[in-house]
């Protein structure tokens, strides 16, 4: 497989399937068991499997650390000199071409490489000094697979507000994974510069970002109140969920948490054209105390998400490539419980 060896480049082989994983059509244990049938050596699908349980780890913390994720972690960002989202990353006018194009095809695709969110957040937390917070909930925003553990906390990541160094990468770095020549800009240093690099003066503008997620305008759907009612919601769209019952289904979109965690119209656009893959799926669009209104709590069924905690109703489980439950402070504590159990 080359996605080992190639997956940090641009043009490198990766599997696009994380708007999908994101938005719980498939999970990650059902990708890892497709890898399994394929018997290929452990050492030709160690790296994917292992992306794979980078994604239940970040869903751990979340699930254990609840809204802590939307702060600082494990320690205060540093330097810091402004809350806001530089205008230059914005607008797409950073001067690394390779950056700016890379924003231009977020904005239209809603896609972005896992490398280039990296430099992204690398200029934007360690060299432009801004906090991560509001440049996170502006990418969230954009991304086809916006999950919210894996955004803030690889940002904080990032930043060193969730780790113990922060993430630097210099032009040549750019330059060898993203294919260019580029020279002169603010990043064509050594790395021992970095920590006492100024801010170059067109970082220094931000602004804060504000945007309204706008949700389907139509009457909500009558449920039935006498039927077995699945809730899906924006992180659970799987087509696989008690496949082939005689079920009541239903889309809630909850304007409360959009207000939050807002995303633009082509992710709400690309959720509902998700529904297509459940048969009979309705979509309401209100508050969960909403819907279940009249609907018997033993009738109502939801599977567990950090997201959904105030549902009401039968919760079941989600499916993780492995067993493995509770928060660890950092990954490869994680990834050396679930190698021991799923290694074949």
């Amino acid at each position: 497989m080359k996605y080992a060896a190639t997956r940090n480049y641009g043009e490198g082989a990766v599997t696009y399937l994380s708007p999908y994983i994101s938005r719980g059509v498939i999970s990650t244990k059902q990708v890892f068991k497709h890898i399994q049938s394929l018997d290929l050596k452990w050492e030709q699908c160690e790296k994917l499997i292992q992306e794979l349980a980078w994604r239940d780890y970040w869903q751990q913390v979340w699930k254990h650390k609840g809204d802590a994720i939307k702060n600082d972690l494990k320690h205060p960002q540093s330097p810091l000199v402004r809350h806001g989202l530089p205008s230059a990353i914005l607008n797409a006018c950073t001067g690394i071409p390779q950056v700016d194009e890379a924003v231009k095809a977020l904005y239209e695709t809603g896609y972005m490489h896992n490398h280039m969110r990296m430099y992204l957040a690398s200029i934007t937390c360690n060299i432009a000094q801004a906090h991560w917070k509001i440049p996170a909930k502006w990418l969230y925003s954009h991304l086809l697979d916006g999950d919210l553990a894996s955004n803030n906390l690889s940002w904080q990541w990032v930043a060193g507000a969730n780790s113990n160094k922060k993430y630097y990468a210099n032009q040549d770095n750019i330059n060898t994974y993203f294919r260019g020549q580029v020279q002169d800009t603010f990043l064509d240093v050594a790395y021992s510069e970095f920590e006492n690099l100024a801010i170059p003066e067109h970082l220094i503008l931000s602004q804060a970002f504000h945007f309204e997620t706008s949700l389907p305008q139509k009457e909500n759907p009558i449920l039935e109140k006498d039927k077995k009612t699945l809730v899906y919601n924006y992180y659970n769209l799987s087509p696989y969920w008690h496949e082939g019952e005689d079920v009541q289904r239903v889309l809630l979109l909850e304007p409360s948490f959009f207000k939050e965690n807002p995303v633009q119209q082509k992710c709400v656009n690309f959720v509902l054209a998700l529904t297509q893959n459940v048969p009979n799926i309705k979509v309401f669009v209100g508050e969960f105390e909403d819907l279940a209104k009249g609907l018997p709590s033993e009738m109502i069924l939801y599977k567990e998400h950090p997201s959904n905690k105030h549902y009401k109703g039968t919760r079941e489980t989600r499916d993780c490539m492995s067993g493995v439950e509770g928060y660890y402070p950092s990954f490869f504590a994680f990834w050396k419980k679930v190698k021991k159990e799923i290694i074949y």
